[in-house]
């Protein structure tokens, strides 16, 4: 079969054969239109002296793609170039989360210089940043697997540090909201895409859970730094806390100017643009090259991804739903402590917010935790047993334990905050709280990024998305209905909630390799694996032979468009 052949695929959808072969860094243009029949490199050089690139022919084009050892792959890239990208992302988040809850402490202060007196108006300044995390994630997570992760990454954390100053400098209540609103928005970037920034530079399962484990951690300590840093430095002035987070941003400033695009399409467009050059060749693309483009795409493929996964994908949607109880909870403690230990306590702003820490300390034990099941897995796939091989078993467990204890502190902290009882006894709950939240985060997180792989940023903004909208609302409802339930009962119906949705990780352990079968998204990640290793397989028969790639070789074949 030629290369510009068509056939049928059962579904209907048109297949388009493609034929592998390599090209060395300098072909010349005559070599590469010569391609179909010969390998086009140099006999007289040795074939270990050469970089080649791999490509594929479809019909007149000339497609680039990775060699597997290329070293511009970014899976391939040395470990002091991957610890930057981790370093860039995990600062990002840290920046991002931290500035979600600076206003926590003080904003006693804050209501006094802009004489807010009602309560459900005091709720705003973090409930605002949280609806802006409902919007970002929409546009950056697809934005940033169409145009690259560096620049959906740099241009928002420049547009963050402007209005983390402009929070500092505002004359009113009104421009103050705003403002929040608009950091909430481009804070959400490092969130929504990083998860697909680490996937593209750790391509092995357990390496990408160790580094996406350390993202849920810096996700989780940013906000319990806000309360207890703004609560004891806003006696001195409520404008203080934001000049701290815009030092902090700009002392991290460098790690995201100097972060290298990781995204591999992009920078296999990258490579064809340079060898367009080079070869004078135009029929030389990348894969994005040949991909429908324009505005009509962005708006109907690109930017709706997200909200088709969530409605029609049943691993994004039921892990949307229980994450989004359990992060709303867990920002709802924002509004909730207060509550508790400063009106049954008596406690100041600066120490009240100290009573977060606890939670930190649960999230750092449930770090240790994930790696013990992880060194767990490994040497359960080492003794080849048949179990650590399932995608479900390899990180839904951790949620499984995650989700009681979740439900355990919440029943902890309701019961035993009384005047009668000491504070250390509710305050200790976090560490069950942390443990929980953060086991939950990691295992689904991470099983996400797992199933959809390079569709992992738009189904980690769908996800995104619907935690924020639920971050919004549940925390504006926390005071009155601590009020008219009562500490104990509030705690214990969000214990019930949390306890119908810990279900959610068991059914998918039962479930969930059934739904991945028929998930469309997964459908077409298969595909485009097989076809890598045909691909792979070609290109070891053309090292071998030294010539042509065709005769014996089966081809690849892709059959469905990107979805």
């Amino acid at each position: 079969m030629s290369a510009s052949d068509e056939d049928k695929a059962p579904g209907g959808s048109k297949v388009v054969t493609m034929e592998t072969t390599m090209i060395a860094p300098n072909a010349s243009d005559d070599s590469l239109s010569q391609c179909a029949d010969v390998s086009p490199v140099a006999e007289e050089m040795p074939h270990d002296a050469l970089s080649p690139y791999r490509f594929r022919r479809v019909a007149s084009k000339t497609i680039v793609s990775f060699h597997s050892q290329d070293p511009e792959n970014p899976v391939n890239w040395k470990k002091s170039k991957k610890l930057l990208v981790l370093s860039t992302g995990m600062i990002n988040v840290l920046n991002s989360t931290l500035c979600s809850s600076l206003p926590s402490g003080a904003m006693p202060y804050i209501a006094k210089e802009f004489n807010v007196t009602s309560e459900e108006q005091l709720v705003l300044p973090i409930s605002l940043f949280l609806a802006g995390y409902v919007f970002g994630p929409i546009v950056c997570g697809p934005l940033s697997e169409s145009y690259g992760r560096k620049p959906v990454m740099v241009i928002p954390f420049f547009i963050f540090m402007a209005f983390t100053m402009g929070c500092a400098l505002c004359r009113s209540w009104v421009s103050f909201l705003v403002f929040r609103l608009i950091l909430g928005v481009v804070a959400s970037a490092p969130i929504a895409i990083v998860g697909g920034l680490f996937a593209d530079v750790y391509n092995e399962p357990r390496e990408r859970g160790r580094v996406m484990a350390y993202f849920m951690a810096a996700t989780t300590v940013g906000p319990l730094v806000g309360p207890w840093l703004s609560g004891f430095t806003a006696p001195i002035s409520w404008r203080w806390p934001f000049w701290i987070g815009l030092m902090f941003a700009g002392i991290t400033t460098p790690l995201c100017i100097f972060m290298p695009e990781t995204y591999a399409p992009v920078l296999l467009q990258r490579r064809a643009r340079k060898l367009r050059k080079e070869t004078g060749n135009n029929g030389i693309v990348a894969p994005f090259d040949i991909q429908k483009k324009g505005i009509k795409v962005t708006l109907t493929v690109t930017l709706t991804r997200p909200i088709r996964m969530m409605i029609h994908e049943s691993i994004v949607l039921f892990t949307c739903l229980y994450l989004a109880i359990v992060y709303a909870i867990f920002f709802l403690y924002f509004q909730a402590y207060p509550i508790i230990f400063r009106d049954i306590y008596g406690m100041n702003t600066g120490v009240s917010g100290l009573m977060y820490l606890p939670i930190g300390v649960g999230a750092f034990l449930a770090c240790a935790v994930f790696l013990w099941w992880d060194d767990y897995l490994y040497r359960a796939k080492a003794r080849r047993a048949s179990w650590a091989d399932i995608e479900e078993y390899r990180r839904l467990p951790l949620a499984c334990i995650g989700g009681p204890l979740y439900v355990v502190s919440l029943f902890w902290l309701g019961w035993t905050s009384s005047p009668s009882i000491h504070w250390a006894v509710p305050m200790l709950s976090g560490v069950p709280f942390g443990i929980g939240y953060m086991l939950i985060f990691m295992a689904m997180i991470n099983y996400l990024v797992d199933a959809y792989e390079s569709f992992s940023a738009s189904a980690q903004s769908a996800s995104s998305c619907c935690r924020s909208i639920f971050a919004v609302l549940l925390p504006i409802a926390t005071t009155p209905m601590f009020t008219s339930l009562g500490v104990s009962w509030s705690c214990s119906l969000l214990a019930f909630l949390s306890l119908a949705m810990s279900l959610v990780p068991f059914a998918f352990i039962r479930y969930g390799e059934r739904i991945r079968q028929n998930s469309k998204f997964c459908q077409y990640l298969r595909e485009q694996k097989e076809a890598d290793r045909i691909a792979e397989e070609e290109e070891d028969n053309a090292l071998h032979r030294r010539v042509g790639v065709h005769g014996d070789v089966e081809k690849g074949q892709v059959t469905s468009p990107i979805p």
